[in-house]
């Protein structure tokens, strides 16, 4: 069994390749996207493996179902980069629901302490031998409300994270946890109150721009906001504007809206094109990471082994219990019906 694998990255190739040896799955490794260009390297392979920057719309699910590719294995929990209504009866679609909810978590937290405390500018600071104390004021966190966006595991992770700080949680979720303990308010609620936000939850049609300047309007003036979930989450032009009109107290951004052609790159040395991204950086009060969020060896390895399972069901069984479908009108897993869709 031969799959096509794309964005392949350093970092990725050593556990899918222990992974794959032990099941008797052979993968490529690309080092290019997929997308309208380069589909035709998954020529001869039973599936492609791709990542959240990939381009699965489609063009690239008509060009891969005229080549015989019956699967998707993404290697992520987000599909937005995935056309699935139009796969549907023929691609089959598998993801990564959970992996380490630890290593998104943490790195929200690292993002947050790093910010406030000014770590980033004391570490460029020590390097110069200046340890002048000047500009690097913080504050604790011990007393502060955070609101949490998003209450699966990676959401409730972080609360529990922030609880050890002291901090009092307010959490919002379309579809509220009964047993979290969470102290659940509406959206507008959560940004008024909130000295600090953190988004964990999924970018669909209706979460699309969650933050933009109307939600901004309503924040509290200093609102620190993170992250770490899906770049599209916050309308960028509308933080930027936010930020210059100091309503926005700080970013921290490990995910960008037009991210796509961008992150997991080396573009030190050239001009970036990208006039919101560029401004964004060059602020003060924001930091922004690649979508590094997940790169902890525990969650690498977690990752390639449930996409390994994920291959290695499918071609036992036809279906996948990780497996997206497009049925009854929603986007639904096939988990519940342990069938084949079509």
């Amino acid at each position: 069994m031969k799959y096509a694998f794309f964005d392949a990255k350093p970092y990725d190739i050593p556990s899918f390749e222990k992974y794959g040896r032990e099941k008797g799955i052979e993968f490529k490794f690309f080092e290019t996207k997929l997308n309208h260009d380069t589909y035709s390297l998954a020529t001869d392979c039973d599936g492609v493996c791709v990542f959240v920057n990939d381009t699965v719309d489609a063009f690239v699910i008509d060009k891969l179902y005229e080549m015989g590719i019956r699967a998707v294995a993404l290697r992520c929990a987000g599909y937005n980069n995935v056309d699935v209504r139009h796969a549907f009866g023929k691609l089959h679609i598998f993801h990564v629901p959970a992996y380490s909810p630890y290593a998104v978590a943490e790195h929200a937290m690292a993002l947050l302490l790093t910010s406030i405390r000014r770590i980033h500018k004391a570490y460029i600071r020590t390097k110069d031998f200046n340890f002048s104390l000047s500009g690097l004021t913080g504050f604790d966190l011990h007393g502060k409300t955070v609101g949490i966006v998003g209450t699966g595991r990676i959401g409730r992770v972080f609360a529990d994270i922030c609880k050890g700080f002291g901090m009092n949680i307010l959490a919002y979720d379309k579809f509220p946890s009964e047993d979290s303990g969470l102290n659940y308010v509406s959206l507008g609620e959560l940004f008024e109150q909130s000295d600090i936000i953190s988004l964990h939850c999924p970018l669909t049609e209706e979460t699309r721009h969650m933050i933009d300047a109307d939600a901004i309007g309503k924040m509290k003036k200093g609102v620190v906001i993170i992250n770490t979930s899906r770049g599209a989450l916050i309308d960028a032009e509308a933080l930027l504007a936010g930020i210059k009109s100091r309503k926005v107290g700080a970013a921290c951004l490990d995910v960008y809206e037009e991210e796509s052609d961008i992150f997991f790159e080396d573009f030190s040395g050239h001009i970036m094109d990208d006039d919101t991204l560029a401004r964004l950086i060059s602020m003060p009060n924001v930091i922004v990471t690649s979508h590094q969020a997940f790169l902890t060896e525990e969650a690498l390895n977690n990752i390639a082994e449930t996409t390994v399972g994920n291959i290695l069901e499918f071609s036992e069984k036809g279906y996948c219990e990780n497996e997206l479908c497009y049925r009854c009108g929603k986007t639904e897993s096939c988990k519940a019906a342990r069938k084949k869709c079509f």
